[in-house]
């Protein structure tokens, strides 16, 4: 029997709340799947490439708590505005993903679009999918100018911006991101931080550039502005400082801003903050040297993230804890760790911390000797890289890999590698 417009929709539908319900109640495809089927299954079922019998959905709707006539009842939206901007809020980037999707797959009100366009566009750059978020933010950037709601247009454009970046198209956002600074130097009123994260992601592409005189400057003048933010505000302004910092080659700096940042998240009492700040941290102590104290930090971010239960912040630590040992030496652990890593970001759905917890175990058995292996897991990395659009993580372990097989005396393999490298934008 041929297979319908309406039966794939049908399928797309179902396979769409199937993911959202799953990600509710924080099961990975192989949990979802049980005894009686595979993860395959499910994801062929998530993605509407298969459509359940009403055995399986009656099977798989008891595990996600939910009668089968919520995935098939066109009526039902799966999510409420309010639901999807408070997982947003509190960081769950793929749940707030999901859900924006699937209400503006309802056909929502009109003036409502541009809201939900905005905060899918805000989770998918959370989520480092820069390429999907763009056209997401440029669609609620122009609905908003026509509405006459220019505050909230320069927030899509912000988005807009980070996608750009996120996308290796440095120019166009720094353009976008420069109009927005004049806007708002000019007197345009958006959210109390606005100016400081604009001008932190200049920041951010300048020091991409190779300009980190500049970058510093805008840095020096975010942090003059951050004295204005109440302390929650200020601790997320410091840690992305931080980052920055680290990102232009000042681990001094870094440093100082991440402890800073620390500071007034415990104090408030946002622990998987605390913990990312903490994680951080660890990579800038790495950087500069200081193997010891980023084991000590690392640790103390693992103890607090295991208690949250954040099982992709999980992965980002462990790979951090692959890495200082891979620095010490610590070659057999490494590999463990940076597998483990991998294992928890698959689960869920962390990819680019999948693909740096791949790339952190290649290099560690580079180190030890082992080059088949290495060889599998560069290959991995750069699969994911290259799926993902990703192009300024596949030129670093599209580099790595030239040297393993440069170690080898495959020098031929190590310039074919070195020029796609060079080839990627």
């Amino acid at each position: 029997m041929p297979v319908t417009e309406s039966d794939r929709e049908l399928g797309q539908r179902i396979g769409q709340r199937l993911r959202v319900a799953r990600h509710r109640a924080g099961l990975t495809q192989q949990q979802l799947a049980g005894d009686r089927y595979t993860k395959a299954y499910v994801s062929a079922l998530e993605t509407g490439i298969a459509r359940p019998s009403m055995v399986a959905l009656r099977y798989l709707s008891e595990r996600l708590g939910l009668p089968a006539g919520h995935f098939i009842d066109e009526s039902h939206p799966g999510w409420t505005r309010l639901e999807v901007d408070l997982r947003l809020a509190a960081g769950e980037w793929q749940s707030a993903a999901d859900g924006y999707r699937t209400l503006l797959d309802d056909n929502p009100d009109p003036a409502m679009r541009p809201d939900l366009l905005r905060g899918m566009a805000e989770a998918l750059n959370r989520l480092n999918r820069g390429a999907e978020a763009v056209p997401a933010a440029a669609e609620a950037s122009a609905l908003y100018e026509v509405a006459g709601r220019s505050s909230d247009a320069a927030l899509a454009r912000y988005w807009l911006a980070y996608g750009l970046f996120l996308s290796d198209n440095e120019p166009e956002s720094r353009r976008i991101l420069g109009g927005l600074l004049d806007d708002v130097r000019g007197g345009l009123q958006v959210e109390p931080d606005f100016q400081v994260r604009v001008l932190t992601s200049m920041a951010a592409v300048e020091s991409r550039s190779g300009q980190h005189g500049r970058a510093l400057s805008y840095l020096e003048e975010a942090r003059g502005l951050a004295a204005d933010l109440d302390d929650r505000r200020r601790a997320m302004f410091l840690f992305n400082l931080a980052i920055s910092y680290r990102e232009v080659g000042d681990f001094e700096a870094a440093i100082r801003a991440g402890l800073q940042a620390t500071a007034l998240f415990r104090a408030a009492g946002a622990i998987i903050e605390s913990a990312q700040v903490e994680n951080d941290l660890a990579l800038a102590y790495l950087a500069v040297g200081q193997v010891t104290r980023a084991d000590e930090i690392v640790r103390e971010a693992l103890r607090q993230i295991e208690s949250s239960g954040d099982e992709r912040l999980l992965a980002a630590v462990i790979d951090t804890e692959a890495q200082v040992a891979l620095a010490e030496g610590r070659l057999d652990d490494a590999v463990a760790l940076g597998l483990s890593a991998a294992s928890h970001a698959e689960r869920s759905g962390n990819e680019l911390t999948q693909l740096a917890a791949l790339r952190t175990q290649a290099r560690a058995l580079r180190a030890a000797g082992r080059s088949e292996e290495a060889e599998r897991r560069f290959a991995e990395a750069a699969a994911i890289a290259r799926a993902g659009r990703v192009p300024n993580r596949l030129r670093e372990v599209l580099r790595d890999w030239a040297d393993l097989r440069a170690d080898g005396g495959d020098h031929r393999g190590a310039y074919e590698l070195t020029s796609e490298a060079l080839s990627v934008n």
